[in-house]
């Protein structure tokens, strides 16, 4: 966490048009301050971005977070600690400021400064004698669709065994904002979570902070050398001191919640149609991440050979494929996946799935859909959740980069599609029949 005062008053406004309002610090000698503010590093960061860019005599001084928590009023922190983040990243930007980055690895490293030490929940919560207690989440649990998908899923494991202890658990999260041009899909994601209580924008002053009973510190979770290494369920889940290997993996499920959303009746009559006509496969080629993507003309062939291999299917895409496909088998919703909710109810209304390596094969999870996963590397698998209701193809990235310099020469890289061109159709449909 960062705590901080501003030299002026501003206000942000949020992607959902929320407004963030920081006022100046008033009796700055008491320290239980609703003009002092806590935020995560990631927001702050950005925080000083919007300052920049509004004025320079806009700015956010960090205040020494020990004299804070140290309030008789400030809440009990769970899971791993984040004491004193700011003061040790910025000892950490310090010390190796002269190092190549290309040479180092900086989450091995910074695990020497930040605290990754494992807890025990229950120990932290011993001597607890409110029936009835609230928890504030400080950030996001994970920066990604696909991360935050499972970041709902440890968190309801986390909420669980908190009913076991309470009569009630009140569980509020506060998600980056400041310049997070998805807080909009992120609040709707955790908003769709029946055990959270509600979603806000960060940052929050001291004072609101302080009437949690326990909270837990997710600034920058996503860069410790524990997220690097364990399935992202089982690392958020080491984070909140939950023993990761005492979690029966059937508990492991995602939950999408679409009971109450209601799809426009464009989008719903495409879907009905199509139920009417049979099997439906989603065919999902592309990521945001380009390693993980399938190529353009790759992806069009696979496409033209599952349409005429699958007779019995349609194949749906939510995203632009092949413009010159045209196939009354082929039906493009891409103009119909507006936001997370729209893209969950197609998800769940498909026979089966086809996707790369991205949120898409979370999500139909949550719906226990069969789902070919197509990933880049084994090792990606392996950091990967690989649930009941998928299988794994793997496809070995074998370019090559002859750039000397720091920065990628992509005409320097060889071999590019050399293993995309072996993925083959045929292996894919083996897999689907499997189910």
């Amino acid at each position: 966490m960062v705590i901080f005062r501003v030299t002026e008053n501003i206000n942000i406004k949020t992607t959902d048009g929320t407004l963030v309002k920081y006022s100046k610090l008033k009796g700055p000698s008491n320290l239980f301050n609703e003009t002092v503010y806590i935020t995560t590093f990631e927001d702050f960061e950005d925080i000083k971005k919007v300052f920049l860019n509004v004025g320079v005599k806009y700015k956010a001084r960090v205040i020494d977070e020990t004299k804070i928590r140290y309030l008789s009023q400030f809440p009990r922190e769970l899971g791993v600690t984040n004491l004193n983040e700011h003061f040790l990243t910025q000892k950490y930007d310090y010390s190796y400021k002269n190092l190549n980055k290309a040479d180092i690895n900086e989450a091995e490293i910074k695990s020497i400064y930040l605290n990754e030490d494992s807890v025990d929940l229950n120990k932290q919560l011993e001597g607890t004698l409110k029936k009835d207690i609230s928890i504030m989440i400080l950030g996001n649990v994970g920066l990604s669709m696909s991360e935050m998908i499972c970041g709902c899923t440890s968190l309801r494991i986390f909420y669980e065994k908190l009913r076991k202890k309470f009569r009630s658990v009140k569980l509020d999260i506060y998600l980056n904002a400041s310049e997070n041009k998805f807080y909009s899909r992120d609040k709707m994601i955790f908003s769709n979570q029946n055990f959270i209580n509600s979603v806000n924008p960060l940052s929050i002053d001291v004072k609101s902070f302080c009437a949690y009973d326990f909270f837990v510190d997710f600034s920058s979770v996503t860069n410790r050398s524990y997220f690097k290494h364990l399935s992202k369920i089982d690392a958020f889940l080491y984070k909140l001191g939950i023993d990761y290997r005492k979690i029966d993996e059937n508990e492991k499920f995602n939950t999408i919640n679409i009971s109450s959303y209601k799809p426009k009746n464009e989008l719903k009559e495409k879907i009905d149609r199509l139920k009417l006509k049979g099997e439906t496969l989603l065919f999902h080629p592309y990521s945001a991440n380009l390693n993980k993507s399938i190529p353009k003309e790759i992806a069009s062939r696979i496409l033209r050979e599952l349409i005429e291999k699958l007779p019995e299917y349609t194949i749906v895409s939510t995203i632009k494929i092949d413009s010159k496909t045209d196939d009354d088998r082929y039906v493009d919703l891409s103009s119909n996946s507006q936001n997370f909710l729209d893209f969950s109810y197609i998800v769940a209304n498909m026979s089966k799935v086809v996707t790369v390596d991205t949120a898409t094969y979370h999500i139909a999870e949550a719906f226990f859909i069969p789902t070919v996963v197509i990933f880049t590397t084994a090792k990606e698998s392996a950091n990967s959740n690989i649930y009941s209701n998928s299988k794994a193809v793997y496809v070995e990235d074998e370019s090559k980069n002859f750039s000397k310099f720091i920065f990628d020469n992509d005409s320097l890289i060889l071999h590019r599609f050399t293993g995309w061109n072996k993925l083959k159709s045929s292996k894919i449909i083996k897999l689907l029949e499997t189910f």
